[in-house]
């Protein structure tokens, strides 16, 4: 990265393209695809920073990055201070801010004391928060949370506000409660936040497409958009095209076999990448491939 932060990403004018944090699926071989496509910032899955400190194999498997991986923000579910700032200070010189998970909705986060019941404990995210900021010896290296909102929004704007004043960078916010799954993204509720608050925010829930970027920016205002199921659909969403280009595919082949990525993740990313562009018949044949050699092979028979 140059000498730009985060919030300098978000000074630009610009409405910020980011790459979600996706359990298995964000990981270096994949965030190198986005990237390719517009993609301006993206993020690690969630790692259990009590984990990452504790075992070098839980450092080694959770976190692996290069140079051309930035702007990189490393996501971890924490519950307390001190643990957060403890992984915080060992990333910070491999990537350009932490994020706070205060938003994962799964019942074993939950019942660890993490994610989305992070919300209902404004002044413990606001002490992790500060911490971070203070022991973190970098003042560009920015400090974020993802949230999901409460029934009543005003529960979230306390929630924000407090992450503000404790020195919160940017705040990323998942238009759904910790409840709801597919039901339709409040952004209204994203709006209100976004005024709420002097900081940037980011919307996040349901976009699939380019046009969503500029729609739910219009109505939001907020200054970033994050995008993950549609970017796993179509990696080159962000830079305009409809569908996975076949150009987008190859990238994929190429940048996966130079990373070794195991070919379940291989293969389960191309899966998600044809889906709207093969017929039944073809997504039985594909789905059923077990190697790596199969489905190159394949790919070479079908589209070159």
């Amino acid at each position: 990265m140059d000498s730009k932060t985060v919030t300098d990403l978000f000074q630009n004018g610009q409405v910020l393209k980011i790459c979600a944090p996706m359990v298995r699926y964000s990981k270096l071989a994949f965030r190198t695809l986005v990237r390719k496509y517009d993609c301006n910032l993206c993020f690690t899955p969630m790692i259990v920073a009590a984990d990452f400190i504790r075992s070098v194999k839980a450092r080694d498997s959770e976190f692996t990055t290069d140079q051309a991986d930035r702007p990189l923000i490393v996501q971890f579910a924490a519950k307390d201070s001190q643990t957060l700032a403890d992984a915080a200070c060992i990333v910070s010189p491999f990537s350009d801010g932490v994020d706070l998970n205060c938003g994962c909705p799964q019942r074993w986060a939950m019942a660890e004391g993490y994610g989305a019941c992070l919300i209902n404990k404004p002044e413990l995210v606001r002490d992790m928060v500060r911490l971070v900021s203070n022991q973190v010896d970098n003042p560009s290296f920015s400090v974020s949370i993802k949230v999901r909102i409460h029934q009543d929004v005003r529960s979230t704007v306390d929630l924000c506000q407090k992450a503000e004043a404790a020195g919160v960078s940017w705040i990323t916010v998942h238009g759904r409660t910790a409840e709801e799954r597919h039901q339709p993204v409040n952004y209204d509720a994203i709006k209100i936040i976004k005024d709420s608050v002097s900081i940037p925010v980011v919307a996040n829930g349901d976009i699939k497409n380019i046009k969503d970027v500029e729609l739910i920016h219009q109505m939001t205002e907020a200054d970033g958009v994050m995008a993950a199921r549609g970017l796993l659909a179509n990696p080159a969403m962000f830079a305009g095209y409809g569908d996975t280009p076949l150009q987008c595919i190859w990238d994929w082949v190429d940048i996966a076999l130079e990373h070794g990525t195991p070919f379940t993740c291989f293969h389960h990313h191309l899966m998600y990448m044809m889906e709207r562009i093969t017929s039944p018949q073809e997504k039985t044949v594909f789905n059923a491939l077990t190697s790596t050699s199969a489905v190159v092979d394949y790919l070479n028979e079908t589209y070159s």
